[in-house]
């Protein structure tokens, strides 16, 4: 990608072009449609328990989903450890406001910190041994098992296959169902926020360089090493946030909330069906899986088989993205505005 190509705010996702808005207005305007519609949740379902709880997941899946997407499809670095990463976060606010008695909103962010930590180093690692795409997810594989295993191995510390309950936050609003789900909305919210104020920054120009040709960004005057860091760590520490929030609101952590297959590929399936590298992809990747799989429960195991024929036949048809298809058939129409993105922000 060229200097000039840079300047110009374009960039190739999964094969497509896309053109990122550097107007405020519009960013805003599309985060708060994403909240007013995810705000009204509560309205439809509020009246039951376990639904509020499937909907506060969904809400956590939406913070993965985004700090995955700040990291793999701003930088393209591929990091199969999402659940690891919100794994540091869940288990360190629990340990450190349960068992060493820090405060809870202390421990949320150092167990974030935690995170960012652990991610930036993952990265550091895949750049200086310039790793490629592949070999970079396989080191992040590793750690998410190795993760996995230490939580298995240091049971009397984590509680090991049953988990450990998480007296942090009982008895306050993060255990009242509707106010907790607000609280869950609010990190997405702010997810959104940071991720699009990045995208339109000199920080989301090279992230996007080096995304798309790693040579060319080097060549142009981009630290490659630095701004992938850079990613890792802010996208990490939304990983850290979201796990440790919804550890504080669950009251329980366990491997299987943190677990490779739970998350990392759910997360991966939400974001490449909403659209790798666009703005409000990850919300609407989560939103849709969530209900569906409210909606396909009573079919037990047999859901996974329906979400693999669903999942087959939509990547068929909608090979980028919901969101960049919907904004290439805007885009065909006659007398469409030009530069519509995939975002749904005029470029």
């Amino acid at each position: 990608m060229s200097g000039r190509a840079v300047a110009a705010g374009t960039s190739l996702v999964a094969g497509a072009e896309t053109r990122v808005s550097r107007s405020l207005p519009r960013l805003f305007g599309s985060i708060a449609a994403v909240g007013a519609v995810l705000a009204a949740v509560p309205l439809w379902v509020g009246d039951s328990r376990v639904r509020m709880g499937v909907a506060i997941l969904g809400l956590a899946f939406a913070c993965y989903a985004i700090g995955f997407n700040l990291i793999f499809g701003s930088t393209g670095q591929l990091f199969l450890c999402v659940g690891a990463l919100a794994g540091v976060g869940g288990y360190g606010t629990a340990l450190l406001a349960d068992r060493v008695g820090v405060p809870v909103v202390a421990a949320l962010v150092l167990a974030a910190l935690g995170a960012a930590l652990v991610g930036g180093l993952l990265s550091w690692v895949a750049v200086r041994r310039s790793l490629g795409v592949i070999f970079a997810g396989i080191i992040t594989l590793i750690f998410a098992l190795s993760f996995e295993n230490l939580v298995l191995g240091a049971s009397t510390i984590t509680g090991g296959d049953s988990g450990i309950q998480v007296s942090a936050g009982s008895g306050t609003f993060l255990r009242e169902r509707t106010t907790a789900y607000y609280v869950m909305l609010g990190l997405v919210l702010l997810c959104l926020v940071v991720h699009g104020l990045l995208r339109r920054s000199r920080v989301g120009w090279a992230f996007r360089a080096l995304r798309d040709d790693e040579v060319a960004a080097e060549l142009a005057g981009v630290d490659v090493a630095r701004y992938r860091v850079y990613a890792a760590l802010v996208g990490s520490a939304m990983l850290g946030l979201a796990g440790g929030t919804y550890a504080l609101i669950a009251g329980r952590v366990s491997p299987t909330t943190y677990g490779f297959a739970q998350v990392d590929v759910v997360v991966i399936v939400m974001l490449a069906f909403g659209g790798i590298g666009t703005l409000v992809g990850p919300v609407l990747g989560a939103t849709v899986f969530t209900i569906l799989d409210e909606l396909l429960i009573e079919l037990g195991q047999l859901r996974l088989l329906a979400y693999g024929v669903l999942i087959i036949v939509l990547f068929l048809w909608i090979r980028r993205g919901l969101i960049p298809t919907l904004a290439e058939l805007v885009r065909r129409k006659p007398g469409s505005p030009p530069g519509t993105a995939p975002d749904g922000e005029p470029g």
